[in-house]
């Protein structure tokens, strides 16, 4: 966890009397975020953002979802592995299967790797990568983290938590690795040694289930509409897949496709806040030092997984 200093006009607001303090109320994250120069944004590339098409809504409406994909050094190969499956149609017409309550939304084919299925799976497209354990972690940035001798914070999971291109990570001096924060996407696997190869994918729904990190492989995280996945139905069965009584809950993916292989004016555009900016630290430490009205008491701290980068759609 780590912990982010006063400011020094914070610090010497301290000392003014309770009217200047409320006349000069500290800034909410959100308002942070709002004022941020636009040169601390970071367009994210059309290749490294996917669009999930759902079924329709029950009132009609449309359901997208915007995935973005994670950068190097972190799981590459599964990463490569989704482009190839959403090139591939693979993806087209699979279908959510696992709904776990305060846990995950999984999907895939519905024949594959789900205790409710009826027939064969669909192949698997060629040229897939077969990635290992040790994939799991890059020891790139431990390998950076001894040079620098970065002082070790507190986490249950990791020695340090820090953010690495705009993503939370957790590390030691033998390497680093994405965490399992809200919103991120896991890739579904067997029991060890399988990996996975990017054919069942997860999000988190619900707390941080940290103890997943180093254990899974972490390809992205949903950057919009989260809110389609998350109010879901919960499927009954075994970990929360649905059973075969519930085979009408199952929300059909239609389309996965890569933005940038999509005509111009249909691509998404997105940026996230640099997390180098001078305008994130200031946002980590409000996420981790509430100071504007609401608040009583500043908490000191933040756990990772409490300070989610801010990610915005571009709008021309």
């Amino acid at each position: 966890m780590r912990i982010f200093a006063l400011p020094l006009a914070a610090l010497l607001g301290l000392a003014l009397p309770a009217q200047a303090q409320e006349e000069a109320a500290a800034p909410s994250p959100n308002q942070i975020v709002e004022e941020a120069a636009r040169e601390d944004w970071v367009a994210i590339a059309p290749q490294d953002l996917l669009v999930m098409t759902l079924a329709p809504a029950v009132d009609g409406s449309a359901r997208k979802v915007v995935i973005q994909l994670m950068p190097a050094p972190f799981s590459q190969g599964w990463v490569e592995n989704i482009r190839t499956l959403a090139r591939a149609g693979w993806y087209d017409g699979i279908t959510i299967n696992r709904v776990q309550d305060n846990y995950v939304v999984q999907w895939g084919d519905p024949n594959y790797d789900n205790p409710e299925a009826k027939g064969a799976a669909t192949p698997l497209p060629e040229g897939l990568r077969i990635m290992n354990e040790i994939d799991y972690i890059s020891d790139e940035i431990g390998q950076a983290l001894a040079m620098e001798d970065v002082a070790i914070d507190e986490d249950p999971y990791a020695d340090t938590t820090f953010f690495h291109q705009g993503w939370p990570v957790g590390g030691d001096t033998d390497g680093a690795w994405p965490v399992h924060c809200y919103g991120m996407i896991g890739v579904g696997r067997g029991y060890s040694p399988d990996t996975g190869a990017g054919a069942e994918l997860y999000t988190v729904i619900g707390h941080a289930p940290r103890h997943l990190d180093r254990n899974i492989a972490l390809v992205g995280r949903i950057v919009e509409g989260m809110e389609h996945l998350s109010s879901l139905p919960r499927g009954s069965g075994a970990l929360g897949f649905y059973t075969a009584a519930e085979a009408d809950k199952r929300t059909p993916i239609l389309t996965v496709r890569v933005v940038s292989d999509l005509p111009e004016s249909e691509r998404p555009a997105f940026e996230y806040l640099s997390t180098d900016s001078d305008a994130f630290a200031r946002y980590a430490d409000a996420r981790a030092n509430r100071r504007d009205p609401f608040f009583i008491e500043p908490a000191g701290g933040a756990d990772i997984c409490n300070i989610p980068v801010p990610v915005r759609r571009v709008v021309d």
